[in-house]
Formats: structure tokens, sequence, C-alpha cells
């Protein structure tokens, strides 16, 4: 394993980069060491959920043709924190006044209906709630 290590032949180094950065090392004091076991296991879950995240995304756009931003341009390939920071940019506001609910989208792409096919998940959460397309609510333009 080590020798897999100092060749660099394993993913698992690369995937890890971001827990060097001074941010993510910023000093955490934990009080006992079950604490510190807690915290470590849930960066091990997190990095292994975003590791079937990439893969799921770069299986499903492993076909000729659909790509999304990356950050040097389109890629078929993106990282998992590339598909993270796309879902940051659609948004479902909601504004309640005097018992009445507008509710508006904005920001929704191709990419991301594109992103939440590949990885299973339902993308009518990019959608105008179902509450307020059967006129129990108003709903703005």
């Amino acid at each position: 394993m080590l020798q897999a290590y100092q060749d660099h032949t394993t993913p698992v180094a690369p995937g890890l980069r971001w827990i060097k950065t001074p941010a993510a090392i910023a000093p955490v004091w934990l009080e006992n060491p079950e604490r510190l076991a807690a915290l470590a296991r849930l960066i091990v879950i997190g990095w292994l959920v975003s590791r079937i995240m990439q893969r799921q995304v770069r299986l499903s756009l492993h076909t000729p043709g659909p790509q999304v931003p990356g950050t040097k341009g389109t890629t078929a390939i993106p990282t998992a924190a590339v598909g993270l920071s796309l879902f940051a940019q659609g948004a479902l506001v909601h504004v309640w006044r005097d018992d009445q609910g507008l509710a508006q989208v904005y920001g929704v792409q191709a990419h991301h209906l594109l992103l939440c096919n590949a990885l299973g998940l339902d993308s009518s959460w990019y959608a105008v709630p179902s509450a307020y397309k059967s006129g129990q609510c108003s709903q703005t333009p």
C-alpha cells in the first residue's frame, strides 16, 4: 500500500487533497477520543459519498453528447466538487404575505436536470411545488 501511495497509482490521495487546505486543518478542539473518532468517521463517510456521486455522474456522462460546466469549460468528467457547486446556482424562493404564498424558481439550467438524472434524484425539486400549481397558492409568472 505504501508503494502504491508513493507511486500515486491510487485515487485516494488526490481525493483527500481538500483536507489539506488551511480551512480544513484549522484547530478543532474535541474533548475526548470518541469525538475525534466520530469526526474521522464523518469525514470518511462524506468522502465516500462524494466519490459515489462523482462516479455516478461520470458514468452517466460517459456517452457522447451531454456535458456540464466545469472549471475549464464543459466536461464529461466533472469532479464531485464541481457537481455540487453547480447545484448552488439554483434556488426556490418562497414568500408568504397575508396567508398567500408566492414561489419562484431561479437559476435552473439544463445541466441541473442532467445531474439530477445522473444521480437518480427527482428533478421536480427544481419546479414550483405542486401546492402552488394546483391553485392553493398564487404563483409568480
